[in-house]
């Protein structure tokens, strides 16, 4: 299976059609009016439905097992149709557009084996997917916002030259992933007057999305907050709660990172930790969503 650890819950919906055309008219007469051998056919496909969208991962090897909160099987009777309507929800990981596709062919299979005994030339049409919500699929691309971006490493040891560098170039490729224009990079030491001085410079630069890796931890070297918090006039605790909880689903050591998010005037300002683990996750739990920010100020300053 692929692998999502990385992604985030997020609600997911999914419509899929089939269509069971029958070759006789008393077949439609004998549905609705209940009077098929097998029993009540809308009922019993309904009931199939339902337990086909909760064991689809028991059928199709890579679909993940996960939390059907949300089914409804609905069916339109034509002349010589029967229209099926599979709709499932789910807040998770990944999509339900094979679940819902699965729980349209298991009811059209139902209705099938129902119907057969009284018409031999029952035939099951169109499965597809409708639509679905959620994911990737949903967000707008490109941006509407040109969205330019900084990245600076804090780090002694990568700034002696004792280490390469990894996280800032995580966080470069993961913004260039999404539109966004990385190119400015730098390596500084861990020193508060350097950091400040440098992120001053970003803000007056006209640098929309300013990220730091490293000097998040509890060291004494440590410093990247104690350079940040005082400099922040918005903060925006909704992003630093969020790379924590993710992190810490992950490793318990996440609580002690010391993660600030925040603006400086126009500019957002992102300290994450500097460990490669720790600054890809945390890159995972607010991106894309994240950018949205632009877009908002961007429509604020035209009404302005």
């Amino acid at each position: 299976m692929i692998k999502i650890t990385h992604k985030s819950n997020t609600l997911r919906t999914a419509i899929a059609k089939a269509i069971v055309q029958v070759s006789l008219p008393e077949t439609i007469e004998a549905v609705q009016n209940n009077t098929v051998p097998k029993g009540n056919v809308l009922e019993c496909a309904r009931v199939a439905g339902l337990f086909a969208a909760k064991n689809t991962s028991q059928v199709i090897p890579d679909c993940h097992p996960l939390p059907i909160e949300f089914t409804e099987i609905r069916f339109a009777i034509g002349e010589m149709t029967i229209e099926i309507e599979a709709e499932i929800h789910t807040i998770y990981k990944t999509g339900v557009e094979v679940e819902a596709m699965h729980a349209a062919s298991v009811v059209a299979l139902t209705m099938y084996d129902m119907l057969k005994p009284i018409d031999k030339g029952i035939e099951i049409k169109n499965i597809h997917l409708v639509q679905k919500t959620g994911g990737k699929s949903s967000k707008k691309y490109p941006l509407k916002s040109t969205v330019k971006s900084a990245v600076i490493v804090c780090s002694d040891t990568i700034s002696d030259g004792k280490k390469a560098d990894k996280a800032g170039k995580v966080i470069q490729e993961k913004l260039e992933s999404f539109g966004v224009d990385a190119s400015n990079y730098k390596v500084i030491p861990d020193e508060i007057k350097t950091l400040q001085d440098l992120v001053n410079a970003h803000v007056q630069d006209g640098i929309s999305l300013i990220i730091i890796t490293g000097g998040t931890g509890v060291s004494p070297r440590d410093t990247t907050p104690e350079a940040i918090v005082p400099m922040i006039e918005r903060r925006m605790p909704g992003i630093e709660e969020t790379i924590r909880n993710y992190g810490q689903q992950r490793t318990p050591y996440a609580m002690l990172s010391r993660s600030v998010a925040g603006f400086i005037g126009q500019s957002l300002i992102l300290a994450l930790p500097g460990s490669t683990n720790g600054a890809s996750e945390s890159m995972d739990a607010v991106f894309p969503a994240i950018l949205h920010i632009f877009d908002v100020l961007k429509a604020f300053q035209h009404e302005g």
